[in-house]
């Protein structure tokens, strides 16, 4: 898979975050690290106002994607580290980043 289809299905994946549909994101995922994946992060749940994709990237092996949403709790940053999983990139890890006071 070429960076560019990496990228394309992480602006597909970032848009079923973003349009709520968390069965299908969820699906993205590698399913054996899902609840531990999300202990700790801030993650949108529900309603997100807008979103930007601010980088993707390879990295040692793995793809990173992040992302801004904004929501309206407030603005999240979350970065999505991805692992070729039976020669399917999933997301593997999340975390978040500092964003500032803007709104994506």
């Amino acid at each position: 898979m070429s960076d560019q289809d990496f990228r394309e299905l992480y602006e597909r994946h970032v848009g079923k975050v973003a349009s709520g549909d968390f069965k299908g994101a969820l699906a993205d995922m590698v399913q054996e690290n899902i609840p531990a994946v999300f202990e700790g992060v801030t993650v949108p749940r529900g309603t997100v106002n807008s979103f930007r994709i601010q980088d993707v990237r390879a990295e040692g092996g793995k793809q990173i994607g992040e992302t801004v949403y904004d929501t309206p709790k407030g603005v999240i940053g979350l970065r999505s580290i991805w692992e070729l999983h039976e020669g399917v990139w999933k997301a593997a890890a999340l975390q978040n980043f500092p964003v500032s006071g803007e709104s994506a």
